[in-house]
């Protein structure tokens, strides 16, 4: 469960966009590596997505996705 920044509450997702009911803060999901905690690279090609580490960990499984947020 991804928690707000601020006041520490639950955040729920609405429309792509995970939203604090306490204090109104909206964040964006980011697909992060489970192995380096560093933010994914999405592909998309021919109705695919795939998610790519850049520092050396390749293609990520959608099972093993870790999520975190950015405001």
């Amino acid at each position: 469960m991804l928690l707000c920044a601020v006041c520490l509450n639950p955040l729920q997702p609405e429309k792509g966009e995970l939203i604090c009911a306490n204090c109104s803060r909206h964040y964006q999901p980011v697909a992060l590596c489970p192995d380096c905690g560093k933010p994914l690279e999405v592909m998309t090609a021919c109705g695919a997505i795939d998610y790519f580490c850049q520092l050396g960990h390749g293609l990520i499984s959608r099972r093993r996705l870790v999520y975190g947020y950015q405001e």
